[in-house]
């Protein structure tokens, strides 16, 4: 069983940049991809960013584009998200994500989820 730990979050400043991480222990798999999704209240859950470990290819949503940065460290088992040019609208809970690949299916394990707040 995969355990995800979240930590970063907090209250910023319009403009201002936050990192948050995700470390996974216990069972870990090889063919796996890294995401952050965030959910604001009332609204659905949605991708933010994605990181493969096959090739280390990235896919952001539009809103965060040129201004949030996913990486990983795979020798510690860690997934972080730079966030900056932070925006009221970045305001929500976000979650890592791990999913695990089988040969169609997967499956994801989540994160507890850590509270962004981006305020004056």
């Amino acid at each position: 069983q995969v355990q995800l730990v979240e930590s970063g979050g907090g209250l910023v400043q319009p403009g201002g940049s936050l990192r948050l991480a995700c470390a996974a222990s216990g069972y870990t798999f090889s063919n796996y991809a890294w995401g952050w999704y965030r959910q604001a209240p009332g609204k659905e859950r949605d991708m933010v960013a994605t990181i493969t470990t096959a090739d280390g290819s990235t896919n952001y949503a539009d809103s965060v584009q040129g201004r949030f940065t996913i990486s990983r460290d795979h020798d510690k088992d860690t997934v972080y998200l730079q966030m900056n040019s932070l925006k009221p609208e970045d305001t929500a809970v976000y979650y890592c994500n791990y999913r695990v690949w089988g040969t169609i299916e997967y499956h994801d394990y989540w994160g507890q989820g850590t509270q962004v707040t981006v305020s004056s």
